[in-house]
């Protein structure tokens, strides 16, 4: 996860100087992990200039130069040789000035080129670090951004920013987002935290979009799972807003190109580019849809035998009955929490947006995406679990920026399907955490610890009853209250306290023999391997007949879903895969665990 410190900033009370190592410091001590630090490498005198007049010269090799007039605030022009012929004279540009330094590194200097001096140079987004478009220079205009020349343009496109990276583990998904960052580096610190789930403009949007309804702007949603993966629903939340009269031509903000860049993610075009920041800012994935382009309502449904979709990487794929699906009248229009489709994608020509924010199941999106072989962002997130409570707030937050930056208008058009269950209130017994820890936790910290997460804390006997907050989906019992009880106050608090031996005592006969009896192996020119304890229901068959098997929830192989009976099959296997690599003297043995069902319970 890629954290833009500017972006942090607006919703956590940073130090005004802050660094990389201290920002890292703070989300180690809270058991996130560092990673890397991100930055656009560009330093020096890098200012606006205005093109006040150029010749076109062309050259013996074929190519054509223009020597360029440019005015970058001070007295005389800087005359600069540049290639590209996408400018005209009179627009707004980019210059590195002599002494500057640009990703690479590459250092600029007055050379000679083409029969004379250039003073410098006029960048293109790709030189800059801004993106991938190499075709031509970087018109400010274009960009919507209107400054003087010599005016700081490493400022004003956001370039001083950096980025710092850390590792979120699988149960932490509310961290892939500005706003779980934000609120882990209030944990560690103590500064102030303001949710961005609860801004002002997001708050005063719901507010008038809720009081401009009536029932006639339900947009129409069905949410028609009938084949639902290991019981649980593949759609729990799904909110839908609608933006009238959208100038989707319009660019994307230097300011939202940076962040996103700083982030690992490109900018495409001004919606996407709106969807994706939400996405970052709130940890909440979001698609847009070309409004005029759907049929009829939505139908979140499971794929049909024989169903193709062409998604928005331009591939078209066949689909699997366990495929959670986003439908129109026409067909499907979207792989659910994994990629929107071609069909309905927003395009320059698009004016009216239908935004959507959702809450999919996510051992549903997780085999779907490794399925198509399709990892993305939002998949990412899904597999990790998003706040439930969070659809409509990043919708409405998704509106607000469509309307500043796109020009459009909020339409009451819209509506939410489903919503978040309740958790469940767990018991924690007052000395619980102590005692598991061995550290001594005062009531009161462990209350105001588990109230800083978020979570509701209510008096019970000789303890608490603790509801965790939508956000936290891992916290699930009296033990996963006591880490983040741990996590927040310290870990350098819990004491290293070896074990000591018991006297007298060795290993226990079982181990003695196991000992002996792999010593004896070995010597005998075995060697021992280790083999996965997975395997096939027709490996299964075959070395342990038809008995009952356990067989796992969540298999990492699908083809592999039982645990073994016997050593055998992992054996073989390898014994196997040595004979066709030529290798034929082979003496295996392993030692390891087989799993028998208990007796009378079914599996």
């Amino acid at each position: 996860m890629r954290v833009p410190v500017s972006w942090l900033r607006e919703w956590a009370d940073l130090p005004e100087a802050v660094t990389a190592e201290h920002l890292h410091a703070a989300l180690v001590r809270v058991g996130l992990e560092e990673e890397d630090v991100h930055e656009f490498g560009v330093t020096g005198p890098v200012v606006v200039g205005r093109v006040l007049d150029f010749v076109e010269e062309p050259q013996s090799n074929g190519k054509t130069i223009r020597w360029c007039q440019v005015d970058v605030g001070e007295p005389e022009p800087r005359g600069i040789v540049c290639g590209a012929r996408n400018f005209v004279v009179g627009d707004t540009v980019v210059v590195t000035l002599p002494g500057s330094v640009l990703p690479g590194p590459f250092p600029i200097a007055a050379r000679t080129t083409y029969g004379h001096v250039s003073d410098g140079m006029i960048a293109s987004a790709r030189e800059l670090g801004l993106g991938e478009d190499h075709e031509g220079i970087l018109r400010l205009a274009a960009l919507g951004v209107d400054a003087e020349p010599g005016a700081d343009a490493i400022e004003l496109l956001g370039l001083d920013d950096f980025a710092i990276e850390v590792n979120v583990t699988p149960d932490r998904g509310y961290a892939l987002s500005i706003r779980g960052i934000a609120r882990e580096y209030s944990h560690s610190t103590g500064a102030a935290f303001r949710d961005p789930a609860h801004a002002p403009g997001i708050e005063a949007d719901l507010r008038a979009w809720t009081a401009a309804r009536t029932s006639a702007d339900d947009f129409p949603v069905v949410v028609a799972d009938d084949a639902p993966v290991r019981g649980r629903p593949g759609c729990s939340v799904f909110a839908t807003r609608v933006v009238r009269g959208v100038d989707a031509t319009r660019p994307t903000p230097p300011w939202m190109v940076a962040r996103l860049r700083l982030a690992g993610m490109r900018s495409i075009s001004l919606v996407v580019d709106v969807t994706n920041y939400v996405m970052w800012e709130l940890g909440q994935p979001i698609h847009a849809y070309d409004l005029a382009t759907l049929a009829g309502g939505i139908t979140v449904r499971r794929a049909r035998a024989g169903e193709r979709l062409e998604t928005l990487d331009g591939v078209v794929r066949t689909l699997d009955p366990e495929d959670l699906l986003i439908a129109d009248d026409s067909g499907p229009v979207g792989l659910a929490g994994v990629m929107g489709g071609a069909s309905t994608e927003v395009s320059a020509s698009t004016t009216d947006v239908l935004v959507e924010a959702a809450v999919f199941d996510p051992v549903s999106v997780a085999r779907t995406a490794r399925r198509h072989k399709l990892p993305s962002e939002a998949a990412r997130r899904f597999e990790r679990g998003v706040d439930p409570e969070l659809p409509t707030a990043a919708a409405a937050r998704v509106v607000e920026l469509l309307v500043a930056l796109a020009g459009g208008t909020p339409d009451p058009l819209g509506g939410l399907v489903g919503h978040a269950e309740a958790r469940t209130p767990i018991r924690l017994a007052r000395d619980r955490a102590s005692d598991l820890v061995g550290v001594d936790y005062s009531p009161e910290e462990v209350a105001s610890t588990l109230r800083a997460l978020g979570a509701r804390v209510d008096a019970a006997d000789d303890g608490w009853s603790v509801t965790p907050p939508s956000w936290r989906p891992d916290l699930v019992d009296a033990a996963s209250l006591v880490e983040e009880v741990v996590r927040i106050t310290g870990y350098d608090r819990i004491p290293s306290v070896l074990p000591v031996a018991p006297p007298g005592r060795g290993l226990t006969r079982e181990q003695r023999l196991r000992r002996a009896v792999g010593a004896m192996l070995a010597a005998g020119g075995g060697t021992e391997v280790l083999v996965y304890p997975f395997v096939s229901e027709a490996a299964q068959r075959v070395f342990a007949g038809e008995a009952p098997s356990v067989r796992l929830a969540n298999p990492l192989d699908p083809a592999a879903p039982l645990l073994r009976r016997s050593l055998l099959p992992g054996l073989v296997e390898i014994a196997h895969r040595n004979l066709s690599r030529g290798l034929t003297d082979l003496a295996l043995f392993e030692i390891g665990t087989v799993f028998l069902p208990e007796p009378g319970r079914s599996y």
